[in-house]
């Protein structure tokens, strides 16, 4: 029996979601609809606390298998991004990024823990949730983004609003998107002493038009350094996501991490651990697990530092493949890797309102960068 979208949408049309009283179509709850021999995919979004998610899950796969019993039935839950409901975790200071309700540092100890991959993922997951994100890639010596989105020969726009020169961000995947890949060849190696770069970090904050954002990524560069540092005296960050793999040399690296934005005169709030590469999985054996790695690592680390523990990403190829084509891996719906980087967004979405509801707004801070960072 060859189903048709129509015949879809109207069994879907009778499920009733019991938060808002309406049914999914009526509410935009269903979107992403591919209908295929023998296969029914789509996302559904509903506002991340709605306490009816899985039962609606259920009952959607129960009235579409009446329409074939053998019908394959892929249904990817992702959160609804209320964005009249996000609290502003800043302070409007009349010159950087006004428009921009959270800004997101996504930090690590250490090179090739997947850093970038988790920020581009993350990006794009809570776009699809309903956002308006921006995403600045500001690993300027290792600049990664464009490749990742596929861009890779983009050149932004510059318009002249008011006699001055303001960056047009690239937009891709319901992102906006600036990095220095955009400037530079990709074969050339950016040979810049640290003042040149926070200058053009700076400068894609002070000289970009972001617009309204209710989420500002910051891809950040591996370790501790000038970069940070510009970043936390530049704008006031809304909280800082720590990556690592479960490895205890990285785990040494991720507690640096945490250091710097704890220390006295930044005191950047960690909303929480994202542990990647937990295991392998073939995509052939989708229940197998192989601890490469080692076993929980962070998530063992985050328990006892009570930090939250945002995701655990594990290794698949597609995740590798989606990179490497530009169209990261939260694009296909239904994959493993997919379904991993909806729940870190919804978590990321959740711990940031609950940090925003618990504490001040994060405050740009004063740093004598000759005196390090425990003296103004």
């Amino acid at each position: 029996m060859k189903l048709s979208i129509d015949q879809v949408l109207r069994e879907l049309k009778q499920i009733i979601d019991p938060e808002s009283g309406k049914d999914l179509v009526s509410i935009s709850a269903v979107s992403s609809l591919q209908v295929e021999d023998g296969k029914v995919s789509f996302v559904l979004a509903l506002p991340s606390a709605n306490p009816f998610i899985k039962s609606i899950e259920k009952a959607c796969k129960k009235s579409l298998s009446n329409l074939d019993k053998n019908l394959e039935i892929s249904i990817l839950s992702s959160p609804r991004i209320q964005t009249g409901k996000v609290t502003a975790g800043r302070k409007d200071d009349g010159k950087m990024l006004p428009g921009v309700k959270n800004i997101i540092a996504i930090a690590s100890g250490k090179g090739g823990v997947g850093k970038s991959t988790i920020s581009a993922n993350l990006a794009v997951a809570l776009a699809k949730g309903g956002a308006k994100v921006g995403l600045l890639d500001a690993d300027v010596y290792g600049p990664s983004q464009p490749k990742m989105f596929g861009v890779e020969n983009a050149k932004p726009d510059v318009k002249k609003v008011n006699g001055k020169d303001i960056i047009q961000p690239i937009e891709k995947y319901g992102v906006k998107l600036l990095s220095i890949g955009f400037f530079v060849k990709p074969e050339d190696a950016l040979i810049w002493r640290g003042a040149m770069a926070t200058s053009a970090i700076t400068q894609f904050i002070r000289d970009t038009d972001w617009g309204e954002l209710d989420y500002l990524i910051l891809d950040l560069p591996p370790g501790t350094g000038d970069i940070h540092l510009t970043m936390v005296q530049t704008i006031p960050i809304t909280g800082a996501v720590i990556v690592s793999t479960p490895q205890e040399m990285a785990l040494a690296d991720a507690l640096r991490g945490i250091s710097m934005f704890r220390a006295e005169k930044i005191e950047v709030p960690i909303i929480g651990f994202i542990e990647n590469m937990s295991w392998f999985t073939p995509e052939e054996l989708p229940d197998n697990k192989y601890y490469i790695f080692g076993k929980d690592g962070l998530k063992d680390l985050a328990e006892r530092l009570e930090i939250p523990l945002l995701g655990q990403i594990p290794i698949v190829q597609g995740i590798r493949e989606a990179g490497d084509d530009g169209q990261p891996i939260v694009m296909k719906e239904g994959s493993i890797a997919g379904k991993a980087f909806a729940e870190l967004a919804k978590n990321v979405f959740e711990k940031t309102e609950e940090r925003n509801a618990m504490l001040s707004p994060t405050k740009i801070v004063e740093i004598d960068p000759d005196a390090g960072c425990g003296a103004k």
